[in-house]
């Protein structure tokens, strides 16, 4: 369970870097990304943020590439916004639970039979 620094400084990051993805993303390969998590570890050195982007799945490659190509941009922009010790480093993954959700609720819809207004 994390501790409530942990989450202060994931929170603080994931605020951060949606903030730099909307403002200051010069590469068109990030636009509409979206941080869905940010988790850390105990000691403050990784954080693991979770991504997802408007186009989904599709887009994937492209954006873990572009990514990658800035992580230390992104990493130096933290320092400079969140003051901590040290930095911690920046890992990037896709996070499909967005994709996943969708797909459950057309997966609901289909089993619905198409009636609207019906009593669940």
């Amino acid at each position: 369970m994390p501790t409530i620094r942990q989450r202060r400084v994931a929170d603080r990051i994931r605020s951060e870097l949606s903030d730099l993805f909307l403002r200051d993303a010069k590469d068109p390969r990030l636009a509409l990304v979206t941080v869905t998590d940010v988790t850390i570890d105990r000691e403050l050195a990784y954080a693991e943020v979770y991504v997802n982007a408007l186009g989904a799945e599709e887009r994937r490659p492209e954006v873990m590439a572009a990514l990658d190509h800035a992580k230390g941009y992104l990493r130096s922009e933290i320092g400079a916004r969140v003051r901590l010790r040290r930095t911690p480093e920046l890992r990037f993954y896709w996070d499909p639970s967005l994709e996943r959700g969708e797909r459950i609720g057309r997966l609901l819809d289909s089993l619905g039979g198409g009636e609207e207004g019906g009593d669940v």
